[in-house]
């Protein structure tokens, strides 16, 4: 069990010997029980929600055997985490800080980065069509609305290779932002096309969602986001020195940065297959806050597919081995690491 998430409001998660207890209300007895005990020794990282207490006792054995913890808020938001100390990293992070303030250095790999982000972009689209393509030929039922036309799609694959090619011109990281946003509302228009009429995607809206599409979306970038932040700090790093993500108060930017080419791999793909599938429909949102937010038992199945997603085991063509997505994400911080002293070992994430 690499990853534990309590998703239950009201649990508790106690220590007993080197176990983790989580102690909740039982939805058939009525009555709070152990409803899983998890030994430290399978556990890699733990993922808790708010509304979920742990002793400090827990806590510090969690610590003790290095498993990060994340907590989230009701809303997804990613609110912080406790992490082991690490204290023997101070020159790496001398060579980050000047590396994130030389242009060039952040120009190309940034530039790099939205490269890997845009050909992965363009493979969910081409995986897209060509899945949408074997189903008419099969005679399956065709969705009650129209789904993007061979033609269509091949025009969106056409002119997201054309960007791409123009991204190794870029002069500055502005331009290059100007390329990623266009790109990316390329991409969604071509993507959405794909979702089942009942769930319309019309546009990215964030703060908050406005739909559960968007909340979808959100949720899973947010999950990868505390996942990137927590490796990033692992290996020694600073999260909040952004290349293409400027460095602001208020956000870790280089997580931000690395997670870019595993959005459209992992969030829109995932979200995609969530409503196809009907693994999710209207009954696993609620609205609050003026937005539109996966509810507990939404949040459950999410985790669900996340976590089978991001430890399923392929065949990587560009790392040559066999991986899985998790460690694929924490490659890329170890790659970034490595960067710092020579920036040809910096190879952003590439879907096959």
């Amino acid at each position: 069990m690499p990853t534990a998430i309590v998703n239950q409001s009201g649990c508790h998660l106690h220590l007993k010997s080197e176990r983790l207890e989580v102690i909740g209300l039982n939805s058939v007895s009525g009555r709070e029980e152990v409803l899983r005990e998890i030994p430290l020794r399978d556990l890699e990282r733990l993922v808790i929600l708010e509304s979920v207490q742990i002793t400090s006792h827990a806590l510090a054995a969690l610590l003790r055997a290095g498993i990060p913890v994340q907590i989230l808020g009701w809303n997804g938001q990613y609110l912080g985490g406790f992490l082991p100390p690490m204290n023997d990293h101070g020159l790496a992070r001398l060579r980050q800080y000047r590396a994130a303030s030389n242009p060039a250095f952040a120009l190309q790999l940034a530039g790099r980065i939205i490269t890997a982000k845009t050909y992965n972009q363009r493979r969910v689209i081409q995986r897209l069509g060509l899945s949408r393509a074997a189903t008419e030929d099969a005679s399956e039922p065709a969705p009650s609305r129209a789904a993007p036309s061979p033609e269509q799609v091949r025009v969106d694959l056409d002119w997201m290779e054309s960007l791409m090619a123009s991204l190794p011109c870029c002069r500055d990281l502005d331009e290059l932002r100007g390329y990623e946003g266009t790109a990316t509302a390329r991409y969604f228009q071509a993507w959405g096309g794909f979702l089942p009429p009942e769930f319309p995607f019309e546009r990215r809206s964030k703060r908050p969602p406005l739909n559960p599409v968007n909340a979808c979306i959100s949720f899973g970038a947010t999950l990868i986001y505390s996942e990137t932040t927590a490796f990033i700090q692992a290996h020694g790093l600073d999260p909040a020195l952004g290349l293409l993500h400027a460095t602001e108060d208020g956000r870790w930017s280089l997580a931000l940065d690395l997670m870019e080419p595993f959005r459209p791999v992992l969030v829109e793909a995932l979200t995609l297959d969530l409503f196809s599938h009907q693994v999710l429909n209207r009954n696993h949102f609620e609205s609050r806050n003026g937005g539109i937010y996966l509810n507990e038992d939404g949040r459950k199945k999410f985790f669900l597919q996340y976590e089978r997603r991001m430890e399923r085991q392929f065949l990587s063509e560009s790392a040559c081995h066999r991986t899985s997505l998790r460690q694929q994400l924490e490659q890329q911080a170890v790659m970034f690491k490595a960067a710092l002293e020579d920036q040809a070992k910096f190879e952003p994430f590439l879907m096959n």
